[in-house]
Protein backbone atom coordinates (compact mmCIF):
# COMPACT_ATOMS: atom_id res chain seq x y z
CA UNK A 1 0.00 0.00 0.00
CA UNK A 2 2.64 2.58 0.86
CA UNK A 3 4.43 1.53 -2.67
CA UNK A 4 1.66 2.67 -4.44
CA UNK A 5 0.84 5.83 -2.57
CA UNK A 6 4.54 6.74 -2.74
CA UNK A 7 4.42 6.00 -6.24
CA UNK A 8 1.69 8.61 -6.91
CA UNK A 9 2.95 11.58 -4.79
CA UNK A 10 6.02 10.76 -6.78
CA UNK A 11 3.91 11.10 -10.30
CA UNK A 12 2.39 14.24 -8.55
CA UNK A 13 5.35 15.72 -8.07
CA UNK A 14 7.01 14.68 -11.16
CA UNK A 15 3.84 15.65 -13.35
CA UNK A 16 3.36 19.17 -11.47
CA UNK A 17 6.98 20.01 -12.44
CA UNK A 18 6.83 18.61 -16.30
CA UNK A 19 3.03 20.44 -16.57
CA UNK A 20 4.54 23.58 -15.25
CA UNK A 21 7.90 23.16 -18.13
CA UNK A 22 5.36 22.41 -20.60
CA UNK A 23 2.28 23.79 -19.99
CA UNK A 24 0.95 22.58 -23.54
CA UNK A 25 -2.34 24.11 -25.08
CA UNK A 26 -4.79 21.40 -23.27
CA UNK A 27 -5.19 21.82 -19.59
CA UNK A 28 -5.29 18.45 -17.47
CA UNK A 29 -6.77 17.66 -14.03
CA UNK A 30 -4.57 15.98 -11.08
CA UNK A 31 -5.30 12.32 -12.33
CA UNK A 32 -3.41 12.77 -15.77
CA UNK A 33 -0.83 14.94 -13.87
CA UNK A 34 -0.03 11.92 -11.77
CA UNK A 35 -0.43 9.37 -14.80
CA UNK A 36 2.34 11.78 -16.56
CA UNK A 37 4.78 11.74 -13.75
CA UNK A 38 4.33 8.35 -13.65
CA UNK A 39 5.01 7.56 -17.45
CA UNK A 40 7.64 10.00 -17.73
CA UNK A 41 9.40 8.45 -14.56
CA UNK A 42 9.17 5.35 -16.96
CA UNK A 43 10.62 7.05 -20.08
CA UNK A 44 13.46 8.41 -17.91
CA UNK A 45 14.47 5.39 -16.52
CA UNK A 46 14.59 4.31 -19.68
CA UNK A 47 16.53 7.26 -21.24
CA UNK A 48 19.08 6.88 -17.99
CA UNK A 49 19.43 3.50 -18.98
CA UNK A 50 20.30 4.05 -22.04
CA UNK A 51 22.67 6.61 -21.10
CA UNK A 52 24.50 4.79 -18.87
CA UNK A 53 24.61 1.43 -20.53
CA UNK A 54 21.94 0.09 -18.61
CA UNK A 55 23.88 -0.13 -14.94
CA UNK A 56 20.03 0.04 -13.32
CA UNK A 57 20.80 2.88 -11.30
CA UNK A 58 17.74 4.46 -10.29
CA UNK A 59 16.89 7.62 -12.58
CA UNK A 60 16.48 10.08 -9.85
CA UNK A 61 13.42 13.39 -10.07
CA UNK A 62 15.87 14.78 -13.14
CA UNK A 63 15.10 12.14 -15.83
CA UNK A 64 11.82 11.55 -14.08
CA UNK A 65 10.99 15.18 -15.10
CA UNK A 66 12.72 14.94 -18.88
CA UNK A 67 10.35 11.83 -19.07
CA UNK A 68 7.57 13.44 -17.83
CA UNK A 69 8.04 16.79 -20.30
CA UNK A 70 7.96 13.85 -23.23
CA UNK A 71 5.09 12.28 -21.80
CA UNK A 72 3.52 15.28 -21.57
CA UNK A 73 4.21 16.38 -25.48
CA UNK A 74 2.77 13.00 -26.34
CA UNK A 75 -0.63 13.15 -24.54
CA UNK A 76 -1.05 16.88 -25.57
CA UNK A 77 -0.46 15.64 -29.45
CA UNK A 78 -2.56 12.39 -28.74
CA UNK A 79 -5.38 14.50 -27.07
CA UNK A 80 -5.32 17.12 -29.90
CA UNK A 81 -5.95 14.44 -32.80
CA UNK A 82 -8.30 12.14 -30.55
Amino acid sequence: MFLILSWLVYGAIVGGIARFIYRGDTPIGWVPTIATGVAGSVVGGLIHSALSGGRGESAGIFFGVIGGVVASYAYTQWKANA
